[in-house]
C-alpha cells in the first residue's frame, strides 16, 4: 500500500508532541496539547462551534459509510437522551469475514516499531481534534451529558488519554525494542558467542467493549494502548453511543491508509438489537485482549469466561467521602454540591455516600450538628441548581429509564434531605433531567446498610450517620475492599484523621482525595497527571493509566543466532 504520508513527515508534525508526553510521564506536571475551550477551534484545518453541529446534524438520517471487509447488513437504533432520533444505520459486520482480514493486517503494522505506530495514532488524534465540535454533538447525543461537558471530556480531555496511552506504549515497547551481543567467556576455549534481537510483538485482535455514559474517554485509552503496541483493534460501541466511536474508527481507518497500512487495524463492529455481540467476540480465539467499562455482573463474567485474552475492566464501585472536619466549611459544601451534581452523577467517579459522625462536625464556621451538615449540603446543591439554565448545563439528560427509576426509589429508602425536582429544557423539551436527590441514613441499621453498600448510579447520594470519625474509616475500609471505589474523599484538620484515611487508602488501593474546596473535584481526573482507579480495589482491575496497562498488550519475542 503506496503512503500519502511518509514517516518523515508524521515526525516532523508529531515527533514534539510525542516527546513532551513522554516528558510529562515523567514528571506528573499539567500538559495537554488539545485546547479545552470550544473558541480554540475554526482555525488551522479545526472545525468551528458552526461547521462542527452542520458536520453532526448531516450524519443524521442516513448510513455511517465504513469500507471495512465482511459487511452484512445495516444496524443502529440510536435515540438522542435529548429526545430526538438520531436514525443512523451502521455496518453490521460478519466477524468470520472480518477477523481475518484484521490478522492480516498486522505483519506491517508490527515491523513499522514502536514510535512509528506512536506517530500514526498520534495523527489520528490530531485529526479526531480537529473535529472536536462535531464529536461534541455525537457525545452529548449519545451520553447526555450537556454540551460544555461533551465538548470537554468527550474531546480533549479524551484525546488527553488516548495521548496518554500512545506515550506509555512508546516508552514501555522500547525498553524492550534492542539488540545485543552475548559473549560468555570458556576459559582456553573459544567464548561462546550469540547475537540476539527482542521484539514487543503484539498479542492479537483488541476489543473495545464501550460504554454509554463516557465513550471516548473511557473508550480511548484501550483503543490507542493496543494500537499502539500493534494489536489491531476492533470497537464493540454500546448500541445506545456508536457515534462517536463510529467517527473514531472513520478517522483512523482514513490515516492507516494514508500511511501505508491496512486500514483493517481498525474497525467497527456495531450490533443488532439482543444480539449480544459482545459475548460472542469476548470468547472468540482471535481476541487477546479486552477492554471494558460497565457494569460489575458483565465485568466479573469477562473476568470469568474470556480466558484467552488480557482482560482489563473498569467496573462499580461506592465511592466515599468521610466527613471529620473542615477549616474551609462553605467552600466543603460548595465542592460538595458541584460534584454530586456534574453530569447527574452519572460518573464512575461521583461520591454515593457521605459518612458524617451523628455527634457533628469541628468547622471554621463553628460546631455543625450531623442535621445542620446534610441541611446545609442540600442547600448548597439547591442554591447550585436554582437556575434552570445553569442547572441544565450542570446536569445534561439523564441516560437511560433505569437512571431515573434508582432515582424514584432512592426517595423511598430513607428520609429525604433534599428532594430531586425536574428541570425543563429549553431546546430539547423530551429530556429527562432532574436534579440530584440527597436521602439521610443511619449508618448501624441492617436495612440502611443494603441501600448504601452498593452501587446506585446516578444523582442519589446518601448522607450515613455514623458513631464517630473511627467508625467512619472502619466502614471506608469494608466499603473498599468489598464493593471498590474508583474515588475516595475526606475532610479533615486532623493530621491523625488524614493519616488514618491515607492508610486506608493506601491499604486498599483506593485513590484519594483530602479538603477538596476549590475548583478541583474528586470526580475529575487529568491526564498524564492523575491515575484513574488503582487496578487494586473490586471497582477496577486496571488503572487508565499506568505502565501496567500497556504492558500486558505486547510480549517480548527474542531471536537469537551465532554470528
Amino acid at each position: 500500500m503506496t503512503a500519502a504520508l511518509s514517516t518523515d513527515q508524521l515526525a516532523e508534525r508529531h515527533a514534539a508532541t510525542l516527546d513532551a508526553a513522554l516528558d510529562a510521564l515523567r514528571t506528573r506536571a499539567y500538559w495537554s496539547p488539545h485546547p479545552e475551550h470550544p473558541k480554540a477551534y475554526g482555525e488551522n484545518g479545526t472545525l468551528d462551534a458552526a461547521a462542527g453541529q452542520a458536520a453532526f446534524e448531516a450524519l443524521r438520517e442516513r448510513r455511517f459509510e465504513l469500507d471495512q471487509p465482511g459487511t452484512d447488513g445495516w444496524t443502529g437504533s440510536e435515540v438522542s437522551p435529548y429526545g430526538p432520533r438520531l436514525g443512523i444505520e451502521y455496518p453490521h459486520a460478519d466477524v468470520a469475514v472480518l477477523l481475518p482480514a484484521m490478522r492480516a493486517a498486522m505483519r506491517p503494522w508490527r515491523e513499522a516499531g514502536p514510535r512509528t505506530r506512536a506517530l500514526v495514532c498520534l495523527e489520528i488524534l490530531k485529526r479526531i481534534n480537529a473535529r472536536t465540535h462535531e464529536m461534541a454533538h455525537a457525545v452529548m447525543h449519545t451520553s447526555g451529558q450537556a454540551f460544555t461537558m461533551a465538548f470537554q471530556a468527550g474531546g480533549p480531555h479524551a484525546q488527553d488519554r488516548g495521548l496518554e496511552a500512545v506515550a506509555y506504549a512508546c516508552a514501555a515497547q522500547s525498553e524492550v525494542e534492542r539488540t545485543a551481543e552475548w559473549v560468555k567467556p570458556q576459559g582456553k576455549r573459544e567464548p561462546l558467542t550469540m547475537a540476539k534481537e527482542f521484539t514487543a510483538a503484539p498479542r492479537g485482535i483488541a476489543l473495545v467493549i464501550g460504554c454509554n455514559t463516557f465513550p471516548t474517554w473511557n473508550g480511548y485509552p484501550g483503543l490507542f494502548a493496543s494500537l499502539a503496541t500493534g494489536n489491531p483493534v476492533l470497537v464493540k460501541p454500546h448500541p445506545r453511543a456508536v457515534l462517536p466511536l463510529a467517527l473514531t474508527v472513520r478517522t483512523a481507518r482514513e490515516v492507516l491508509r494514508e500511511t501505508g497500512f491496512s486500514p483493517d487495524l481498525v474497525a467497527l463492529a456495531a450490533e443488532r438489537d439482543g444480539e449480544g455481540l459482545a459475548k460472542t467476540l469476548a470468547v472468540h480465539p482471535d481476541v487477546r485482549i479486552i477492554d471494558y467499562t460497565g457494569s460489575t455482573a458483565f465485568g466479573d463474567w469477562l473476568e470469568a469466561n474470556a480466558r484467552q485474552a488480557r482482560v482489563h475492566t473498569e467496573k462499580a464501585g461506592v465511592n466515599t467521602v468521610v466527613v471529620d472536619s473542615t477549616a474551609d466549611y462553605r467552600g466543603m459544601l460548595s465542592n460538595l454540591a458541584f460534584s454530586l451534581s456534574l453530569y447527574s452523577g452519572q460518573m464512575c467517579t461521583t461520591p454515593q455516600n457521605l459518612l458524617i459522625p451523628r455527634g457533628g462536625i469541628a468547622t471554621d464556621a463553628g460546631h455543625k450538628t450531623y442535621d445542620e451538615v446534610v441541611s446545609d449540603l442540600a442547600e448548597s446543591v439547591r442554591q447550585l441548581l436554582s437556575d434552570d439554565t445553569r442547572a441544565n448545563a450542570l446536569l445534561g439528560a439523564l441516560v437511560n429509564d433505569q437512571v431515573k427509576e434508582r432515582l424514584d426509589a432512592a426517595s423511598r429508602i430513607g428520609e429525604v434531605a433534599l428532594a430531586s425536582r425536574a428541570v425543563t429544557h429549553p431546546d430539547f423539551p423530551d429530556a429527562t433531567v432532574r436534579t440530584p436527590v440527597v436521602v439521610k441514613l443511619d449508618g448501624s441499621k441492617p436495612d440502611a446498610e443494603a441501600a448504601y453498600f452498593s452501587e446506585c448510579f446516578g444523582p442519589v447520594s446518601f448522607a450515613v450517620a455514623v458513631d464517630s470519625t473511627a467508625d467512619a474509616v472502619d466502614l471506608l475500609r469494608r466499603t473498599i475492599r468489598e464493593k471498590g471505589a474508583m474515588t475516595v474523599s475526606a475532610y479533615t484538620t486532623s493530621a491523625e484523621v488524614e493519616h488514618l484515611v491515607e492508610q486506608v487508602c493506601l491499604d486498599e488501593s483506593a485513590q484519594l482525595s483530602l479538603n477538596l474546596t476549590g475548583g478541583v473535584y474528586v470526580n475529575q481526573t487529568a491526564a498524564f497527571s492523575d491515575y484513574h482507579g488503582t487496578s487494586g480495589n473490586p471497582a477496577a482491575n486496571a488503572s487508565l493509566c499506568d505502565p501496567a496497562f500497556v504492558t500486558t498488550r505486547f510480549t517480548t519475542v527474542e531471536v537469537r543466532r551465532h554470528p
